[in-house]
């Protein structure tokens, strides 16, 4: 089965699902249950492969809980971070879903022994709460416990019926595929919320490229408002799992997200001991001060959202932020992110950020952090992206390129405002085929070349001058191409007259059958 064909299948089972349960989990809420059952598929059949160990004689799923013993549990969860009984995987609770009048406490019981496993062991942080937004007794199942276990049922089911194999040897990222699917169609009431924690898959495999770029190897990557995880995802698909060495890190603000995006890290089998996501607000509380610096990171930070900035007065000096000498607007926290990342930067690494464009051009506390990032010759790049691309926004954003390591003082300015293809309600980057526009973008920032209406290499002394004062705003220095149809004056000149005199005969004809029917 082709990626496409998964897609288009996993597309269709998950619409088939949402009908069967519409009128209760109706909508974005929806998602809860969709990711979470794909992620308890996962696991399970993750386990007992482990358990399994390859002997194709042993059936983990049809043996008894009791002969699991103490130390077989023990080594499992030092393994695998967690511990999943015979009975308690997906596929026996599926299989009998439907007969099950105790199937959603059962269920519940299920969740909260896999998570309390845990306890006590190296990935307890990592596990616990995964499942905490899977509420099987929440009345938007249903107003009774058979409603709720129907709607239940038809959700294990729906899962159980993809039929691609072992997940890890899918074509297609199926919970990425599957969030997107869900924004796609759920956009009104995802909004902001849905397309704010998840970055497309297309920009996510650009962003990655750009802070990864030419490097052999990294000592681990970063994301301070991670999301679902996408962005830390795609550096692991872009690149063999070895050469990010000490793993994947990163924090988000929402509780929901921060599960799914734990749940995303299990799903792309980076085991527990490889990843650590965070709960809390980067800005005000940041994680992983003690394991900074790191060589890569990438980051989609919420737009112009608003922080305690300067009413905190402490804020001015964290040295995060002291070095700009100004703190980001109370209401546009956008620089706050990008001083933050630039802090957390390895002096041989780089940080690709998705930013709100107004934030190149506004003039304030905005302009004084534009002044210390150009000076400071930290700006390898400004690339302009096509509008629409993210779900929630048909804004047109901009990637930020901090480096570290520049060999030179020139800032370079990118419009790849063009490069999109349209697909249903959203444009997407290509990134395969002929017209790659990935490969495009990624080819100029490699070389810096100058390209008419493309690309332009600036230099700092320019940027810093009275007539730009340290505006970074690609339009102010890539010339749009003039797209207007160029008309030849002569040659219409000439035109006109042809026609001029045409109309002239044509009258002189009429006039003169007009006067021989008058006569």
């Amino acid at each position: 089965m082709t990626s496409t064909q998964q897609r288009t299948e996993l597309q269709n089972q998950i619409w088939k699902i949402a009908n069967d349960v519409r009128g209760s989990v109706d909508g974005w809420d929806f998602k809860q249950y969709i990711l979470g059952t794909l992620f308890y598929r996962f696991i399970s059949e993750n386990f007992a492969n482990y358990i399994e160990g390859g002997d194709e004689s042993v059936n983990y799923a049809s043996l008894p809980n009791n002969v699991i013993t103490p130390e077989i549990k023990d080594d499992a969860i030092k393994t695998k971070g967690y511990f999943i009984y015979p009975k308690q995987l997906f596929v026996n609770v599926a299989k009998n879903a439907n007969d099950n009048p105790n199937l959603n406490t059962e269920l519940s019981a299920a969740f909260s022994a896999i998570e309390s496993s845990a306890n006590g062991y190296p990935s307890e942080q990592d596990i616990k709460g995964l499942f905490a937004d899977f509420d099987t007794t929440s009345n938007r199942l249903g107003n009774t416990v058979k409603d709720k276990n129907s709607r239940l049922s038809s959700v294990l089911k729906g899962v159980a019926g993809l039929n691609f194999g072992k997940f890890e040897e899918n074509h297609i990222d199926l919970f990425g595929d599957a969030y997107e699917f869900l924004i796609s169609k759920y956009a009104a009431n995802a909004g902001k919320s849905g397309g704010e924690f998840f970055t497309p898959q297309s920009v996510s495999k650009l962003i990655a490229q750009l802070a990864m770029h030419k490097q052999e190897k990294v000592n681990k990557i970063y994301d301070p408002a991670a999301g679902s995880g996408s962005l830390l995802l795609q550096a692991k698909k872009h690149f063999d799992a070895h050469i990010v060495e000490d793993g994947f890190f990163g924090q988000e603000i929402n509780h929901t997200t921060y599960n799914l995006a734990r749940m995303n890290m299990f799903l792309h089998n980076i085991n527990y001991d490889k990843f650590n996501i965070a709960l809390g607000n980067t800005l005000i509380d940041p994680h992983f001060g003690d394991d900074k610096p790191f060589d890569a990171i990438v980051s989609n930070p919420p737009y112009s959202v608003n922080w305690i900035g300067s009413d905190d007065p402490t804020l001015i000096n964290d040295d995060r932020y002291a070095p700009a000498g100004v703190l980001a607007p109370k209401s546009k926290a956008d620089f706050a992110f990008v001083l933050h990342c630039l802090s957390y930067l390895s002096p041989r690494g780089r940080a690709a950020i998705v930013c709100f464009p107004g934030i190149f051009y506004r003039g304030g506390a905005e302009a004084k952090i534009r002044k210390y990032l150009v000076d400071g010759n930290y700006v390898e790049s400004v690339i302009s992206l096509a509008p629409n691309l993210f779900f929630g926004t048909s804004i047109a954003v901009n990637i930020l390129v901090l480096s570290r390591h520049k060999t030179d003082n020139k800032t370079q300015f990118i419009d790849a405002s063009g490069l999109y293809k349209k697909q249903t309600n959203n444009n997407i980057l290509t990134y395969d085929g002929e017209n790659n526009h990935i490969e495009q973008i990624m080819k100029v920032f490699d070389s810096k070349a100058d390209i008419a209406h493309f690309a332009k290499c600036v230099d700092n002394e320019a940027i810093a001058d009275a007539d730009n004062d340290y505006n970074l705003s690609v339009s102010s220095y890539v010339e749009a191409k003039d797209t207007r149809e160029k008309v030849d004056i002569k040659s219409l000149n000439a035109e006109l007259k042809t026609t001029v005199s045409k109309i002239n005969t044509l009258r002189s004809e009429i006039d003169k059958i007009v006067a021989e029917i008058e006569a």
